[in-house]
């Protein structure tokens, strides 16, 4: 497939005659589908930059469709850390004749990278463009989770039209049905419904309160750690460090803890696809909110970079196995601790007979703490969610 039939190059106007001085730039160091330029050769490819030019997901954030380009430019000011891993920019996917039609593209792009095994990093665009990366993965024969950092669920009403602000009930109506759990880091309970909260609890999906996150910020890596895709909308940040936006919130995570969780999702061997979306450059004065964004992709890059291939497989001797008695519980409570890394794991694999649907989903992310935990007889929320849905 020809992936240049639905890309554009990336517009000369971003690379300046005096970018070339600096080498160890960022503009200089990845191989980007330039105007007149040859298309960015895939192979050995570790990642892949993608924008799409598309805002009509969100009518109340008029001008985020601008935000590729705008990111470009702060991100390619950086310098490069990591001379080994190639990086190719890939352009923009322009909209559509309808949205429908960009939603088809970046389906087709996504899906095409994903099984090059060529992690993608999207610049939205509206956060509806969520739904278009998960049917990426219709084809892959995988369950997948979805991270989304966000102020609110995206649940929308019954039967409203797909959005920035539904997107999320899309997904989980969509059929085929290939979800397999939801994360949401970073909700703040005044943007919610009470009952939306019970919703998510009776589905099983996890969700976390700001106030919760910014508290025990390591505890978010586990959480991270298993997505296949992450979604941050940038509303999720302050506006003091990302005005960027036609509804900028008062409160969010600061600059900084959004950095962190963009790191986390690179370290992820399981990740293969990160959104940023809802940036408006009409709102960001002094560049800020492009700058913050063009530092998270810089984290994530150095997350990736420090990939371990550290993903526990039945027999594999680079883990512990650690067995925990719970008073009460029929079976043991299984952790896995890394020899290489010391990330935690819970094995739930014992005694299932639906091994190759559920196959990717056994071993369950965790901290130390929640081995702590169950070392005093209270079994972790994350066993218990997980536990649930593969009765």
């Amino acid at each position: 497939m020809e992936l240049q039939l639905y890309l554009q190059p990336v517009s000369a106007d971003l690379f300046p005659a005096d970018a070339q001085s600096v080498r160890r730039k960022l503009v200089n160091t990845i191989e980007v589908y330039r105007a007149n330029g040859p298309f960015p050769d895939l192979d050995h490819a570790g990642l892949a930059i993608i924008g799409v030019e598309e805002g009509r997901g969100n009518a109340d954030n008029a001008g985020c469709a601008k935000a590729p380009d705008a990111i470009r430019k702060a991100f390619y000011e950086l310098y490069c850390h990591w001379p080994d891993i190639k990086i190719v920019d890939l352009g923009n996917i322009k909209a559509g004749h309808s949205i429908e039609d960009t939603y088809f593209a970046i389906k087709t792009v996504v899906g095409q990278l994903v099984r090059n095994n060529i992690t993608t990093i999207i610049l939205g665009g509206s956060q509806d463009l969520t739904f278009a990366n998960y049917q990426a993965y219709e084809n892959t024969g995988q369950l997948i989770n979805i991270v989304a950092v966000d102020p609110a669920f995206d649940l929308g009403q019954d039967e409203e039209t797909l959005s920035a602000y539904s997107y999320l009930s899309k997904i989980i109506m969509h059929q085929p049905n290939y979800l397999f759990n939801y994360t949401n880091l970073g909700y703040q309970s005044y943007y919610i419904d009470a009952d939306a909260v019970g919703l998510m609890n009776n589905m099983f999906f996890d969700v976390y309160r700001l106030g919760l996150v910014k508290s025990q910020p390591e505890e978010t890596e586990p959480y991270v750690r298993n997505a296949d895709m992450l979604s941050f909308d940038i509303t999720a940040v302050r506006a003091a460090d990302a005005p960027g936006n036609a509804r900028p919130v008062p409160n969010g995570f600061t600059g900084e803890e959004a950095c962190r969780i963009c790191r986390y999702a690179g370290m992820s061997d399981k990740l293969s696809a990160i959104g940023f979306y809802e940036f408006n450059p009409s709102f960001d004065r002094q560049e800020i909110t492009a700058g913050l964004i063009g530092q998270m992709i810089w984290y994530f890059i150095d997350g990736f970079a420090h990939r371990l291939n550290d993903l526990p497989t039945e027999g594999s001797r680079d883990f512990a196995r650690y067995n925990v008695r719970i008073e009460g519980n029929e079976d043991d409570v299984v952790f896995l601790r890394s020899k290489k890394t010391d990330r935690w794991w819970i094995d739930l694999s014992s005694g299932r007979k639906d091994r190759k649907k559920y196959e990717r989903h056994y071993f369950v992310p965790c901290s130390q703490k929640d081995y702590e935990s169950a070392l005093q007889d209270d079994i972790p929320d994350r066993w218990w969610q997980f536990y649930q849905k593969l009765m």
